[in-house]
């Protein structure tokens, strides 16, 4: 019985010189719990040693205090130490998640030059004997070019590490690489040839894809008019078909959000863009016509004379 109740009726009886039944019935509980008195031992020592032992065990639950405490010698019923295990409040706090390698949180700027920025990203498909392959895709997103697609079984970050140097010897270091957070792309390796390579990696938000929505409109694309128009029997043709379709993509399929140019097309055209933006960089109001006409004449140096 709550120890509120027995008090309330011992304050009737003493205070108010009611008896035990009277009082009982007034605060509506039944006389046997008034009367009752506990046979439970006392399991100060118990749950005193439980303390100790969950002190330096900070990451053991119950089940396993139970182990230990009966190798003490405590006889205890596993379900009576987890009701003091909960009175204590020793429940084991469950960690939040695993440590993710960080990288940069700052707004991106818009791409205006080929390797400005190149995005990365997995898509996952299967053959027809229902063995799955990963396909590692990347896009440069000035160009809008597909820089490439591995496909294999497993893609390791050490294998991704391998593709990227490939494509700086073929175009170029990137100042920058977007990606997820997966588990190959914040692998030790990853980081590794970031730091030598001294390029910088931009890790998005987790759960957030739009932050890479260059890579994630791509792979769209390439499971649309690809992957779910064929059947792959085998990883090599799965190879081919990849390698055909990407001089497809960048050399004849018309983009959309390149005025309807090829992405080859449209890098050929990147630096007067480039040279747009710069001109541009200190405001919004175009280069004057002429100059400010200024009185007098100049002498032959182009020294200013005055009349």
């Amino acid at each position: 019985m709550p120890a509120g109740k027995r008090k309330a009726v011992a304050h009737l009886v003493d205070a108010h010189g009611m008896s035990e039944r009277r009082a009982c019935k007034a605060i509506g509980c039944c006389r046997m719990t008034i009367r009752y008195r506990t046979t439970r031992a006392d399991d100060a020592a118990l749950r005193q040693r439980m303390r100790a032992i969950a002190e330096v065990r900070r990451r053991f639950g119950y089940r396993r205090l139970h182990v230990l405490l009966k190798r003490e010698g405590y006889l205890v019923n596993h379900k009576k130490l987890f009701r003091l295990y909960r009175k204590e409040r020793l429940a084991v706090r469950r960690r939040g998640g695993r440590k993710r390698a960080l990288g940069t949180r700052a707004p991106m700027v818009v791409p205006i030059a080929p390797n400005d920025r190149w995005s990365l990203d997995f898509v996952s498909d299967q053959l027809t004997d229902g063995r799955r392959f990963r396909i590692l895709t990347v896009v440069d997103e000035c160009t809008r070019e597909c820089l490439s697609l591995v496909a294999d079984t497993s893609l390791s970050g050490s294998r991704v590490a391998r593709e990227l140097d490939r494509l700086i010897i073929e175009r170029g270091k990137p100042k920058m690489v977007v990606s997820d957070n997966g588990t190959e792309l914040t692998s030790n390796a990853i980081l590794t040839w970031a730091d030598q390579s001294r390029v910088a990696w931009h890790y998005i938000a987790p759960g957030k894809p739009t932050q890479n929505a260059f890579i994630e409109s791509f792979n769209g694309r390439l499971r649309d008019e690809l992957l779910n128009e064929t059947l792959f029997t085998s990883l090599a043709q799965a190879r081919v078909e990849l390698g055909h379709w990407r001089i497809d993509y960048n050399d004849t399929r018309p983009h959309s959000r390149l005025g309807w140019k090829t992405p080859s097309e449209f890098a050929c055209t990147c630096n007067p863009r480039r040279d747009l933006a710069l001109r541009y960089a200190d405001g919004s109001a175009p280069a004057p016509v002429a100059t400010t006409a200024h009185s007098g004449k100049s002498n032959s140096r182009g020294e200013l004379r005055t009349g």
